[in-house]
């Protein structure tokens, strides 16, 4: 079903896009399968508790979970705050904190767009050794800068790699979100036809860089259980140097930057 109206028949497909049966959901949340088939079916209608209980259950994104309690006849339970309110001065600073406790690994903080929201100066170091002007890393978006030429991805030794998976998580994540689906309509679509046979267990982030060749792994870290719709969308990339040589670079390169900075 392509657009579900009712609360029930917004269950059933993202229980089904989970893949899992109504018993299989019963045993998760405790409720009884034959009440979870009278909710799917309207024969019954769920209580705020059970609604909550069962799109937790199915991991379902806060603004996706706001259409479910609207569908059901409650009112919205989700808001987005912004990062900037003084109700997140507190998410604001254990960012702070894991972006700089990350040094001299280069981190950045994403919102929902790929808009680059904060980064740490190991990021700085990170433009100065690719030739890319600091000031240029304000107001970036990661997408783009990785898709458009001139950007970022002009410094990737295995740029397509990088620019297929890029492309791919995002247009996933773009179908529950409509406007990050209108800036992929706009960027170039990758074409990478030559990978390799058999792939490595993580896929590198490979830079050319004035000091040779860098490697890094990347790793996210998103909000765990979060309840603002906001804090759902930030994710921190960390680019741990995946060998001696690149660890040295940095080391090196962020001790300078610190030196003149401080």
């Amino acid at each position: 079903m392509d657009n579900p109206a009712t609360a029930g028949e917004h269950l059933r497909q993202l229980r089904r896009q989970a893949r899992l049966s109504q018993l299989d959901l019963a045993l998760i949340t405790g409720v009884s399968q034959r009440h979870l088939s009278c909710i799917e079916t309207g024969r019954a209608k769920p209580s705020p508790g059970t609604l909550h209980n069962l799109l937790t259950a199915l991991e379902t994104p806060l603004d996706q979970c706001n259409r479910v309690f609207l569908a059901a006849g409650f009112a919205p339970r989700y808001t987005a705050t912004p990062l900037a309110s003084p109700a997140m001065e507190a998410i604001r600073d254990a960012v702070s904190h894991v972006l700089h406790a990350n040094n001299p690994a280069p981190a950045i903080m994403l919102g929902s767009q790929w808009e680059v929201l904060a980064a740490n100066a190991s990021t700085v170091v990170l433009f100065e050794l690719v030739g890319i002007p600091p000031e240029a890393a304000n107001g970036l978006n990661l997408l783009t800068t990785l898709l458009q030429p001139g950007g970022l991805g002009d410094h990737l030794i295995n740029a397509e790699e990088i620019r297929t998976r890029a492309w791919q998580r995002a247009t996933r994540e773009a179908l529950e979100n409509p406007a990050l689906a209108a800036l992929l309509s706009g960027l170039p679509v990758p074409t990478c036809t030559d990978l390799p046979q058999e792939m490595p267990p993580l896929m590198l982030t490979r830079i050319r860089s004035t000091q040779g060749e860098l490697n890094f792994l990347s790793t996210f870290t998103t909000f765990g259980m979060p309840h603002d719709i906001t804090l759902t969308s930030l994710r921190i990339e960390h680019l741990i140097p995946a060998d001696e040589s690149t660890w040295q670079v940095m080391r090196t390169a962020y001790a300078d930057y610190s030196a003149l900075v401080l």
